[in-house]
């Protein structure tokens, strides 16, 4: 499996390109802004799918650009799509509505798209919808889990115990899967034992 990382927009979001070793399908991980970087990334790969870790708009900046591709995401963070108070959009003058999700998750929902397992993880707390996408030995965390970090909890729908819950969770699986972000560096789970 191959990921490609690309920071993109005014808070450093990555966002996520996914595929099979010289695959011709990709996944898109929050599209977060700069749609032309993205698009020139993704090259002439056909885009098999958007996955949305959470609706925060700076994860969906980009949205837009695959507004005719299954945009995948938590049915809890939907309102973040159009509500630029439930996504904070409003505090950075963006109060854009996003294309809509045509399929929705939820804990244990089990998908393959561009020929990559896929399952889902519910982990609420810095979003009322905040999800992770397990694909091999990658687990893509969106702004639950970060390197020696966690995710705010002080905007709409964030909940601070709640979020522990959801990092208990995470920190007490056997496997130590590698972690990928919604900003900053990667990390493994067993290296953020003891951390957060």
């Amino acid at each position: 499996m191959k990921i490609e990382t690309l920071v993109v927009g005014a808070l450093g979001t990555n966002c996520y390109l996914v595929s099979q070793e010289d695959g011709d399908e990709v996944l898109v991980i929050d599209p977060a802004a700069e749609p032309e970087k993205i698009m020139a990334a993704i090259g002439e790969r056909k885009v098999a799918a958007v996955l949305l870790t959470h609706g925060h708009f700076d994860h969906t900046g980009a949205l837009r650009a695959f507004s005719d591709k299954p945009i995948y995401m938590h049915p809890a963070d939907r309102i973040m799509l159009t509500d630029a108070k439930w996504s904070v959009g409003w505090r950075f003058g963006d109060f854009e509505a996003r294309p809509d999700a045509t399929d929705f998750v939820q804990e244990g929902t089990k998908l393959q798209l561009a020929g990559i397992d896929i399952s889902v993880m519910h982990l609420p707390g810095h979003t009322l919808g905040g999800v992770a996408y397990r694909m091999e030995d990658a687990l893509f965390t969106g702004d639950t889990l970060f390197y020696r970090a966690y995710g705010r909890v002080d905007h709409a729908g964030g909940d601070l115990p709640t979020l522990f819950t959801s990092l208990k969770r995470l920190l007490k699986m056997e496997e130590d899967l590698k972690v990928y972000p919604g900003h900053g560096r990667d990390t493994t789970l067993f290296q953020e034992r003891g951390r957060v």
